[in-house]
């Protein structure tokens, strides 16, 4: 089940409403070009669902869109990169 992804740039998530919870992926701005994905929560009645998966893809094609590198110090959005090697002209690796 796909799930809508919105984005908060105030608060810099993007996030999912799943049954009055929220499942989110955050991030920062190391520099103005470079962002950091730092965190993500799933909900344990949401988790299993691609709901993660569905964070990160769309975290790292905003940056992509936006001419961003990013880094993944979340292991979820690392672990979704490397399953995802799409992403890897993008990526920071420390």
């Amino acid at each position: 089940m796909e799930h809508e992804v919105k984005h908060d740039q105030d608060d810099l998530r993007f996030y999912i409403v799943i049954d009055e919870e929220e499942a989110e992926l955050t991030y920062s701005y190391t520099e103005e070009d470079t962002m950091d994905f730092d965190h993500t929560f799933v909900p344990e009645s949401a988790r299993g669902q691609g709901v993660a998966h569905n964070l990160a893809r769309h975290g790292l094609d905003f940056a992509r869109e936006n001419n961003c590198k990013a880094i993944a110090s979340c292991p979820v959005v690392e672990a979704f990169v490397k399953r995802n090697p799409e992403y890897n002209d993008i990526m920071l690796w420390p």
